[in-house]
């Protein structure tokens, strides 16, 4: 699976600012993972202080995205050093 800051902005929207937001199911297809996959991220503390578009659904920047999932790559790594 390519690294998400390497892939193309999926269908997040794109702000002033040129910051491209991503809802949870956006954020999944971005990753090439599931939805369960982000509300994980979310427990586990990867994710925190969500925006809200307009529909007041939670939305994560694309470097909230990328940084979640290189914590949870290295994670993992650290998990099988130990096994």
């Amino acid at each position: 699976m390519p690294h998400p800051t390497n892939r193309a902005p999926a269908d997040g929207r794109e702000d002033a600012a040129g910051t491209i937001w991503f809802t949870i199911r956006q954020a999944a297809a971005f990753i090439g993972g599931s939805p369960q996959t982000i509300y994980s991220w979310e427990r586990r503390g990867h994710l925190t202080n969500p925006r809200r578009d307009e529909r007041g659904r939670r939305v994560y920047s694309q470097q909230q995205i990328a940084a979640a999932h290189r914590t949870a790559r290295q994670n993992t790594a650290a998990v099988r050093r130990v096994a």
